[in-house]
């Protein structure tokens, strides 16, 4: 499923217990620092979403493939989650002086 966001857009490649809510992610997701992930997870914790960025070197101490290390060491047993891949980042906005 792809999803468009004020953020860019995104493939959504799992939705673990309908986690998924756009209106909280775009509310929790910092430009600054995830516009440098390629993958976002989004976890419920104490009905709080927490984000976490992994990117596409699957070699990084920080790459996807460490996705299911942290759903498995920082994320509380069965909670609801979701992972997102970036597809499209969102285009740079023209500024009239």
């Amino acid at each position: 499923m792809i999803i468009d966001t004020e953020f860019g857009q995104f493939e959504l490649i799992k939705d673990y217990r309908e986690a998924f809510d756009l209106l909280k992610f775009q509310e929790r997701y910092v430009d600054v620092a995830f516009d440098r992930y390629t993958y976002i997870v989004g976890d419920m914790s104490s009905s709080m979403l927490r984000l976490k960025g992994f990117n596409s070197d699957p070699k990084s101490p920080n790459g996807y493939k460490r996705i299911p290390d942290y759903l498995n060491e920082s994320c509380q047993v069965n909670c609801a989650h979701y992972v997102l891949k970036r597809i499209k980042p969102v285009q740079d906005k023209m500024i009239d002086i």
